[in-house]
């Protein structure tokens, strides 16, 4: 399906002299790095159950067509942009510290999050930016310890970008080092799908997620 064109509108306090150049992950790579083979149905993650339960209207929508974003040169600043505040805005702090449970799915509103609220901001803040929601896809990997580990896949005409509080560089999903489990259909984000990837986990990422 052919990647509908989207307005990528400014959130009103983002400084234009903050943006980016395009990186290296925006280059040109062989076809079969750019996108990951989504596979069947599978379970949607604990956390992401109980963050639709405790917060109904984040979850509560409708099944729409699939979309891809369009990386234009200045789309690419702003997904940049957004993910660097992110991540140096927020500061890491497992859940166990946070709010005494293992696994909490929630926005980092209070500045203090671990993988999971990393995502769930980034993706937040580029969906009132005015990017579509079905081409931002929440994303469980393993590092090559095994752990768990939140990401949000960014899907575009030029392939699959991952955003990572991990790291600071935007890079293709097969150039992260993870093992990808599962994500969001592009279709409804509370439908998730398995991803074939069965290569080893080659990068750790740091704790805490």
């Amino acid at each position: 399906m052919k990647p509908r064109r989207t307005t990528i509108s400014w959130i009103s306090w983002i400084a234009a002299g903050a943006l980016m150049a395009m990186s290296r992950g925006a280059a040109a790579v062989d076809e079969h790095s750019l996108y990951a083979s989504a596979g069947d149905v599978t379970r949607p993650p604990i956390g992401w159950i109980e963050f639709c339960a405790d917060q109904p209207s984040e979850c509560n929508v409708a099944s729409t067509k699939p979309q891809d974003v369009v990386m234009s040169s200045e789309a690419w600043k702003q997904l940049t942009f957004i993910n660097d505040w992110v991540n140096h805005t927020i500061k890491p702090m497992t859940d166990l510290n946070h709010y005494g449970v293992i696994e909490k799915w929630t926005y980092p509103d209070d500045g203090y999050g671990d993988c999971e609220d990393y995502v769930l901001l980034k993706r937040r803040m580029l969906m009132q930016a005015g990017w579509p929601r079905e081409a931002l896809l929440i994303t469980v990997v393993r590092d090559k310890n095994g752990d768990g580990h939140a990401i949000l896949t960014v899907k575009s005409d030029r392939g699959e970008f991952i955003l990572d509080n991990q790291v600071s560089d935007i890079v293709l999903w097969s150039d992260t080092g993870y093992r990808f489990v599962k994500r969001q259909s592009q279709s409804d984000p509370n439908v998730w799908v398995s991803l074939g990837d069965s290569r080893p986990a080659a990068t750790t990422a740091a704790s805490p997620h």
